[in-house]
């Protein structure tokens, strides 16, 4: 649900949690080796299935395409609980 605790965390609380994961791959406002977060929350915007969509897509570990046309594992991030990867996709989504 939007508006929950997570999706209001701040870039230093997700930075603290996911950051030496996430961050190594993803930039809030510009592409690094993946999307900016920016880019993610503008792809989903208005689709109702966002939220689900992320979740599932950062679920488990994934084969994903990179910036040089390869292939690359996609671990997904050390979220703690389903909660906890609920809100760090809120948190994306709330960058669009």
């Amino acid at each position: 649900a939007k508006g929950t605790k997570v999706g209001k965390r701040g870039f230093a609380e997700v930075n603290n949690r996911f950051g030496k994961n996430c961050f190594a791959c993803h930039a809030v406002d510009k592409k690094l080796v993946g999307p900016a977060y920016k880019e993610i929350a503008a792809k989903y915007k208005g689709k109702a299935d966002a939220e689900a969509t992320l979740i599932k897509h950062l679920s488990g570990n994934k084969i994903v395409k990179v910036e040089d046309g390869g292939d690359e594992d996609h671990d997904p991030p050390p979220a703690k609980d389903a909660n906890d990867l609920k809100n760090l996709v809120q948190w994306i989504l709330s960058k669009g």
